[in-house]
């Protein structure tokens, strides 16, 4: 465990250095902040029928979203790993003796934690001290609160999970495009990412509950805003845990017979 936790302490100070696209990241972030949370007051304030969050419910959670993006989106992509097996730097790595999947998924995910490290805590603090309606607000109880971060750990694990899926899937299709970007998109979709799960049409919310993605940022994030109870969160913690324990045992076994028939690329 000590090595794998080398392999993450590496990944993450080298992901400390680019200070610049972090704060590059922010400004896109304040951005896409705003335009969303414009286009929901617009939304809400053209009145109708009754909608399944309150409109500070979900400036919560888009902020929420843009302050842990580095976190917890699906599109991010170790572009090392990939570029390891397209020019044949993977034969170092199989010679150590290492299991190479969790060499893999401790550096992805210090690179997510050292991304969101630089980010969050400036989008965190600016979003708090907006005027109403744009503000970030407090969690809905203390007791949430808590349940939030442990979702969220979960969230990054699962998540995690799933990236590293994308070098293993590359070793047999030699692309880090292809399947791995049908994923990515679903991901994002299916996530809440880009539409908060609550406003999706029933059967889309039927089908999201029995994939991994909504447990990624949707559910802590509705745990947060008081949009789900603490026995459901608690319940849907639980799904995250079997969810983790399955993508990594499927990661596990892919990369094992992956590698059995590995070519190096390269020369």
């Amino acid at each position: 465990m000590k090595a794998y936790l080398t392999y993450f302490k590496l990944k993450f100070i080298s992901g400390l250095q680019y200070r610049s696209a972090a704060w590059a990241g922010i400004a896109t972030q304040f951005f896409f902040g705003f335009v969303y949370i414009m286009v929901y007051i617009a939304f809400y304030q053209s009145g109708g029928k009754s909608l399944p969050m309150e409109l500070p419910q979900v400036i919560s959670y888009l902020w929420l979203n843009q302050a842990l993006l580095a976190l917890v989106n699906q599109f991010s992509k170790d572009q090392e790993l990939f570029k390891l097996i397209r020019e044949g730097g993977i034969s170092y790595e199989l010679a150590r003796p290492k299991d190479i999947y969790f060499m893999w998924y401790f550096k992805i995910i210090g690179q997510r934690l050292s991304g969101v490290t630089l980010r969050f805590i400036p989008l965190i603090l600016v979003t708090s001290l907006l005027p109403f309606p744009y503000h970030l607000g407090l969690p809905y109880s203390f007791s949430h609160f808590l349940l939030f971060l442990l979702s969220l750990f979960m969230g990054t694990l699962l998540v995690t999970a799933l990236s590293t899926l994308y070098p293993i899937i590359m070793l047999t299709t030699m692309n880090e495009k292809g399947i791995v970007n049908l994923i990515v998109t679903l991901g994002d979709i299916l996530s809440g990412i880009v539409v908060p799960i609550p406003f999706f049409p029933k059967f889309l919310q039927i089908i999201s509950r029995y994939l991994p993605f909504q447990y990624i940022s949707d559910l802590p994030f509705r745990i947060y805003v008081g949009n789900i109870s603490l026995q459901n969160g608690i319940e849907g913690i639980f799904i995250q845990l079997i969810w983790i324990i399955l993508m990594i045992g499927f990661g596990h076994f892919l990369m094992r017979k992956n590698l059995e028939r590995v070519v190096v690329q390269g020369g």
